[in-house]
């Protein structure tokens, strides 16, 4: 009743076609435009260190060293699908409070394809928010603050702003977290409109809401517990895993259903067919299993949308959310990491060295456990030459895990100048990895690589000798962690604008 669908990398043609097929589906993603309704939320994390207990309580009294405020719930969608280069057209609701501002604060922060016409304010609503604190990569607690269901008038504002949206977009996507937005048969007239319009409607439930709300819905990708609560039958072998999609498709009007089943991955099955297709999932560390099931409606939704066959729409959602379980949070995916595991550039053994700066904390963590002094340093690395490589050397001597801080394109543009980089972040991180000085590169399209400094807390911050009578960003957040700061001997008369200049002149071609 399973049909095994292969969705592991190797050498094979098959797979090597495969991946240039979801590599292309990636770039089709871009400029995709879609509609997304769902229940918003703040979320809230707190960093810091764990080093004894409370004298009050058998307690652990956690110093927090960074705060951070992100999108939650349908808001953490809105923020993957545009990072993935989507137009998103977005309505949801918040309050007229502190966190609703926040909110709305972080909204405007999001780049300009999302369209937050439809996110509207209520001063009868309470903004939900929920905060993590977390020691390191471990969650010690979360703290929530529930908003109440949505007034009449709100709803039918909502659902308004919904329809209104319908012919202007491919696909609809509802993020349901059980605060109210799918409230009084919103989702099923919301639906039927979207199926009027050949308009495919797609929702990640929640255990809480009702399945009947979903009546007539194109599909839904719930996981184990919520499918069991829908349809009385835990999925946990093939034959239950299939009755339990059967049993969706059949009383909920589905065309399709994605069972979302954790270390088992992902179960496709099409109304009217016998047998579903299985997409296992890649064994990983997993470190955070929150938004995996926002980054499977994101990239399923997506690829839909831009007219991908089903199961490449799967196979690319199931690789997405499994990167998302490597990471600590909810962190939005750039559409240049789903190509580096699909393995389109860097080999294998490289991609491991270029992660995200949430992946990059179990690594660091557990070579500072190890007795490691972890060194950091950052820098734009275009057209790496023999200055790059003594000064990296020269960094990794400083210490024993170095930790490299890499620029995005876009932000180089803005450091540089329009013609730069001369060689795209893909490329860029592949030859750090490649060297043996280096253990972890780290994307950053931030102004400063502050953040990755709080985050990586290194013992040792390096910079090149040139930086001698200048500030050196994160010096102070260092020092006051009891760490250094090197500056390092460079390669003198070498640099990449040299060698640009040079090439020029001497009309170098390909």
């Amino acid at each position: 009743m399973t049909q095994p669908a292969n969705a592991s990398p190797g050498k094979s043609g098959g797979y090597e076609r495969a991946a240039r097929r979801l590599g292309e589906l990636v770039e089709a993603l871009r400029d995709v435009h879609v509609l997304l309704v769902g229940d918003l939320m703040l979320d809230r994390y707190l960093w810091g260190d764990v080093s004894r207990i409370s004298p009050e309580a058998p307690v652990p009294v956690l110093k927090v060293t960074r705060e951070e405020l992100r999108l939650g719930g349908a808001g953490c969608v809105a923020s993957n699908l545009s990072t993935l280069g989507a137009k998103v057209h977005f309505v949801g609701a918040v309050g007229d409070d502190h966190p609703g501002r926040l909110i709305g604060e972080l909204m405007d922060a999001l780049p300009a394809s999302v369209e937050r016409a439809g996110l509207l304010t209520d001063p009868n609503v309470h903004t939900t928010q929920k905060t993590r604190l977390l020691a390191r990569t471990q969650q010690l607690m979360r703290v929530d603050r529930d908003g109440e269901r949505l007034p009449p008038a709100l709803l039918e504002r909502l659902e308004q702003a919904a329809l209104a949206a319908l012919d202007d977009v491919s696909a609809v996507l509802i993020s349901d977290y059980a605060r109210g937005v799918l409230g009084s048969g919103m989702c099923s007239r919301l639906a039927a409109a979207a199926r009027a319009r050949g308009i495919p409607c797609i929702v990640d439930p929640h255990p809480n809401t009702p399945f009947e709300h979903f009546r007539g819905v194109t599909a839904l990708t719930p996981n184990r517990a919520e499918t069991a609560r829908a349809v009385g039958i835990l999925p946990e072998d093939d034959a239950s895993i299939h009755a339990a999609a059967s049993a969706l498709i059949e009383r909920f009007d589905l065309e399709w259903v994605a069972l979302t089943l954790d270390k088992d991955g992902i179960h496709l099955l099409k109304k009217g067919e016998a047998q579903g297709q299985r997409f296992p999932a890649k064994s990983r560390a997993v470190y955070d299993v929150t938004g995996a099931g926002d980054m499977v409606l994101t990239v399923l939704g997506l690829a839909v949308a831009a007219g991908a066959p089903l199961p490449d729409a799967v196979r690319l959602a199931n690789i997405a959310a499994g990167l998302e379980v490597e990471r600590i949070g909810v962190v939005a995916l750039r559409p240049e990491e789903l190509i580096a595991e699909l393995g389109l550039h860097a080999p294998p053994a490289l991609r491991k060295k270029i992660v995200s700066l949430e992946q990059a904390l179990p690594p660091v963590l557990a070579a500072r456990q190890e007795g490691a002094r972890i060194v950091f340093t950052n820098g734009c690395f275009d057209l790496l030459h023999a200055g790059h490589v003594h000064f990296l050397q020269g960094c990794r001597e400083k210490g024993d895990f170095l930790v490299v801080g890499l620029n995005t394109d876009e932000s180089i543009r803005g450091l540089k100048g329009p013609d730069r980089p001369v060689l795209n972040l893909d490329q860029r991180s592949t030859v750090l990895a490649g060297m043996e000085a280096v253990d972890l590169v780290i994307p950053f399209a931030d102004p400063t690589p502050v953040k990755l400094i709080q985050t990586v807390q290194p013992d040792i911050l390096c910079k090149g000798e040139d930086y001698v009578d200048k500030e050196v960003v994160g010096r102070e957040i260092v020092e006051g962690d009891g760490g250094r700061v090197e500056l390092v001997k460079l390669l003198p008369g070498v640099s990449t604008t040299r060698v640009i200049e040079r090439i020029g002149q001497q009309g170098i071609n390909e």
